[in-house]
């Protein structure tokens, strides 16, 4: 009777039931239900972080409740409506990190275990949360990658580190894209790159045309550099920086520049009939911030297990060589 009853109030909002299998351990599943809600559920990722957790859902029996909150009051309704549906856990994506000690305290009046997903919540003091489960993406880890990714090639290719110049498409409003560009340049700078052949193209925006422009002042000033590799907040910034390389026709063998996030454009750009300068691009998956965050509230809520309280993952390096495998290794294709 519980189950049938928390399977028609799962009708108040988007869910998804899956039915109980023989055995006890299948039937306690049936009864778990675990929300997760999320701030852009029109946004692909995290369409891609729901379809992943469904499939946790599917391998264990439970019950998965997705919801869209796109601001404070709607996830104050999302918690208390799963708490009406007989939820005991929920994943969560805030569409603002300040709500953390409303959220926290929201859930536990509700009996909600919590757990925190891409975004981590914040105190009054702007420090991150430490006591809620987290899950999250380390840009610093991930331009990390971009670092190692550029050095090899490097390596490969037997430049001397003292005839490359970097180009620092930078975007510093923004912390993600500091820590990104930051990470990779510490990589690049441990093995051999000097920091006087560091050089700053502040782009206006996050697009290809602004870092376009930005990279432009810089191998204009440097046209004596013979070696070019870039990096960037994202795959957008850095082909900016590749369109600029060959706009002064710098050749393409003589550049290595490695993006982050695995976007369209950088797959359109790895399906040109030529090798450009765009050697490669990390990709951010969703998989695990769907399919792992789903698994460790189900054996937090089953097993008691409470997960890490901290996950940091980074990303894959995708080539034009290997770009499809990597896409379906992570799920995306």
């Amino acid at each position: 009777m519980h189950f049938l009853k928390a399977a028609a109030l799962a009708g108040i909002m988007t869910g998804t039931v899956f039915a109980a299998v023989a055995g006890s351990s299948a039937a306690y599943a049936a009864d778990v239900k675990i929300g997760f809600v999320v701030k852009q559920p029109e946004e692909p990722w995290f369409q891609d972080e729901w379809k992943f957790a469904d499939v946790a859902a599917k391998e264990k029996g439970f019950t998965l409740v997705k919801i869209g909150a796109e601001d404070g009051e709607k996830v104050q309704s999302a918690l208390d409506n799963l708490a009406a549906q007989g939820a005991t856990g929920v994943i969560i994506c805030t569409p603002d990190v300040k709500l953390g000690p409303g959220i926290i305290a929201k859930a536990e009046a509700n009996g909600l275990k919590l757990m925190t997903v891409d975004d981590r919540l914040v105190g009054a003091a702007g420090k991150p949360l430490e006591d809620v489960v987290h899950m999250g993406i380390s840009a610093t880890k991930i331009g990390e990658e971009v670092g190692r990714a550029i050095s090899e090639e490097v390596k490969k290719r037997g430049w001397d580190w003292k005839d490359v110049g970097a180009i620092r498409v930078s975007y510093d409003q923004l912390p993600t894209a500091v820590d990104r560009v930051e990470g990779a340049l510490s990589v690049l700078k441990e093995n051999g790159l000097p920091e006087a052949n560091i050089f700053a193209a502040p782009q206006a925006k996050t697009d290809t045309e602004a870092a376009l422009n930005a990279s432009t002042v810089v191998l204009n000033k440097n046209a004596g550099i013979k070696h070019w590799v870039a990096v960037g907040l994202n795959d957008e910034s850095v082909l900016g920086a590749v369109r600029a390389t060959e706009s002064v026709g710098i050749p393409s063998e003589n550049v290595v520049a490695v993006g982050i996030g695995g976007a369209e454009s950088a797959i359109n750009e790895f399906k040109k009939p030529s090798p450009t300068g765009f050697y490669g691009t990390v990709i951010i998956s969703p998989k695990r911030h769907g399919y792992e965050t789903a698994m460790n509230m189900y054996a937090w809520l089953a097993d008691g297990k409470e997960p890490e309280k901290l996950t940091l993952t980074s990303g894959q390096l995708a080539l034009r060589d290997n770009y499809a495998a990597v896409r379906k290794e992570l799920g995306i294709e």
